[in-house]
């Protein structure tokens, strides 16, 4: 109660004490950071998907910046040979505001990263987003087949029937290929599954379903429960190496990430960077309040 109380609170104190908490979990502000940190992980065997901050903007003239921010991106990353990909939140390009725009905007990103042979990663966003998200992923997919991917989230009742949907979905040569999380958007129960257990227990169905129909999965978690039965569900469905991996936010349970790639799985790092760190990050407390109480002592305890 004590930590939620501290996490709520938080985002109303100065941006420098939240960056005491933030400078662990993002890369930095610009692009330099990211790339130095896409070489480090790099070196320890680990591939990135690379994300510049921002979601929910309000003008057009926004989006088209986003845009270009991205290409450049995608430009410098695949010149400087960094393994890895990108991943991106339709409402940065205007989702909710000219859903046509937004899709020209995610297509010419796309086809640069198609270009480069690179990949493309659509983050799912809130319950308002998601039938429009799924829309726009078949469009490109229809286009670009294995240069776009999707997220999809276990929380959602909808979730196992949407993939199900998919399974008679046309690869054109390449498998889907989705990220399955947790879900980290606060939803009414209606729509969304509260209990901890019960979104365990529906991340898992919706994994084997995946593995069953053979489709590509990002198996993104840092619960070390959903891990364990996530090798045991590639065990049982003997789920060759190069369809499946595992993905972890950045700065976040590094050891659990370290004994992953030791066990040699493929391991992807989600890399974030931008000057839109703030709201990312307040957003990272509100998910895990308990990350709070490291916070307060890191602040009156030297080191």
């Amino acid at each position: 109660m004590l930590n939620k109380m501290i996490a709520d609170l938080l985002p109303y104190m100065p941006k420098k004490l939240i960056w005491q908490f933030s400078k662990r979990y993002i890369a930095g502000e610009g692009m330099e950071d990211g790339l130095e940190v896409s070489r480090k992980l790099n070196e320890q065997n680990i591939e990135v998907t690379i994300d510049l901050l921002g979601e929910f903007i309000t003008s057009l003239d926004q989006a088209e910046e986003n845009k270009k921010q991205y290409l450049d991106i995608i430009e410098r990353f695949t010149s400087e040979n960094i393994q890895g990909n990108f991943s991106l939140k339709p409402t940065m390009f205007g989702l909710l505001i000219d859903e046509e725009e937004c899709y020209r905007h995610l297509r010419e990103i796309v086809a640069k990263a198609a270009e480069k042979n690179n990949f493309v990663r659509i983050d799912m966003e809130d319950s308002q987003c998601v039938d429009i998200e799924l829309e726009l992923f078949k469009k490109l997919k229809k286009e670009f087949s294995g240069h776009v991917g999707l997220v999809i989230q276990a929380y959602l009742r909808r979730t196992l029937d949407d993939l199900l949907d998919f399974s008679n979905f046309p690869s054109n040569g390449h498998p889907l290929n989705f990220r399955l999380c947790k879900g980290i958007y606060v939803e009414p129960k209606q729509i969304a599954y509260k209990d901890y257990q019960e979104v365990r227990n529906h991340y898992l169905e919706d994994l084997e379903l995946m593995f069953k129909n053979k489709m590509y999965a990002g198996i993104a978690t840092h619960d070390k429960f959903l891990v364990e039965e996530a090798m045991k569900l590639i065990e049982k469905h003997q789920v060759p190496k190069s369809m499946y991996e595992f993905q972890m936010l950045y700065g976040v349970t590094p050891e659990l990430r370290n004994s992953i790639v030791a066990a040699g799985h493929k391991m992807r790092v989600y890399v974030p960077f931008g000057k839109q760190w703030f709201n990312y990050s307040t957003r990272r407390l509100k998910e895990n309040p308990e990350i709070a109480s490291h916070i307060i002592k890191a602040l009156f305890l030297k080191g």
